[in-house]
């Protein structure tokens, strides 16, 4: 079983990875040979060592701002588990598929809360799902309420109680 300190040095270091030094390897080595991905905002994920490279490199590694920041929040740990509740924030200057997919820059900034649930052993991260706070609620007001106001035909953008008509 791992002890907090290493489960959190390990997380630690690989998210340092993953937005920081932009090292895939790096990344990829605090996971075990069979690490699992779910991320469920953009409901992507991957399952076995090739696959979560591939994931990583398609969608995390060298795709956020320049500016991208983590603001920790609250950190939960017991036994093989460790929960973060974070704020990620960043200027909206290139594409940003593991968070806004489809969206092209628009030069604003963008603050959304996220939660990371990591499951590790023997100092590795075998399984990490990433989930907004809360999912559906903040993904639409991100898209709508915050700085991507749609337009207003968008049936997402409509007062409440009103439906568009067509």
């Amino acid at each position: 079983m791992t002890s907090t300190s290493d489960q959190e040095r390990v997380w630690e270091l690989h998210t340092t990875s993953e937005f920081s030094s932009l090292d895939l390897d790096t990344t990829m080595a605090t996971m075990p040979d069979e690490p699992e991905v779910v991320h469920v905002p953009t409901a992507r994920g991957a399952r076995g060592r090739a696959s979560v490279r591939h994931f990583y490199r398609r969608w995390f590694v060298g795709h956020a701002a320049a500016d991208f920041a983590i603001e920790p929040l609250t950190r939960t740990t017991g036994g093989t588990r460790l929960v973060d509740e974070m704020l990620v924030s960043f200027t909206h200057d290139v594409e940003v598929p593991w968070i806004l997919p489809g969206v092209p820059p628009t030069g604003r900034r963008v603050e959304i809360p996220l939660r990371a649930a990591v499951l590790g052993r023997t100092g590795l991260l075998p399984a990490e799902t990433m989930a907004r706070l809360p999912v559906v609620a903040d993904q639409h007001g991100t898209l709508t309420d915050g700085p991507f106001n749609q337009p207003a035909g968008d049936p997402f953008n409509q007062p409440a109680g009103e439906q568009r008509r067509g």
